[in-house]
């Protein structure tokens, strides 16, 4: 399983950003993929989650309404619509996945307790 997070930069608050995460090693049909951030001094937080279907999404409360998770299987790519950046949104941004493992799993619980494999981050900084 790899994956790699890109997209990042530095964009005054109230701009966009798009994240790509280009995966690979395994099929999006069967894997929850999530984004998870993490500021300096900060834990690891989940922020968006695309269940194996495609069909559920989930999000972290402070970014609904801004935020947009989707994904392109035959690009094999996940990506993260960032809108309205706030400063507070600053961080190390990583895309992640789980397999699907029962019909009871939810992309809540994935954010809540993580995820099985990590990418290399991309940084996104947010300036007022």
């Amino acid at each position: 399983v790899q994956l790699q997070a890109s997209g990042g930069g530095l964009v005054q608050a109230g701009g966009s950003l798009r994240l790509s995460c280009a995966t690979s090693g395994f099929t999006l049909d069967y894997y929850a993929i999530g984004w998870f951030r993490q500021a300096p001094g900060r834990e690891r937080e989940g922020v968006s989650c695309i269940s194996s279907s495609g069909t559920s999404t989930d999000y972290k409360e402070s970014v609904k309404g801004r935020f947009t998770i989707s994904r392109d299987i035959a690009k094999k790519t996940v990506f993260l619509q960032m809108d309205n950046l706030k400063p507070e949104d600053a961080a190390v941004y990583y895309c992640a996945a789980a397999p699907w493992r029962t019909v009871t799993d939810t992309c809540s619980s994935y954010l809540y307790y993580g995820m099985d494999f990590y990418g290399k981050g991309t940084q996104v900084t947010v300036s007022s």
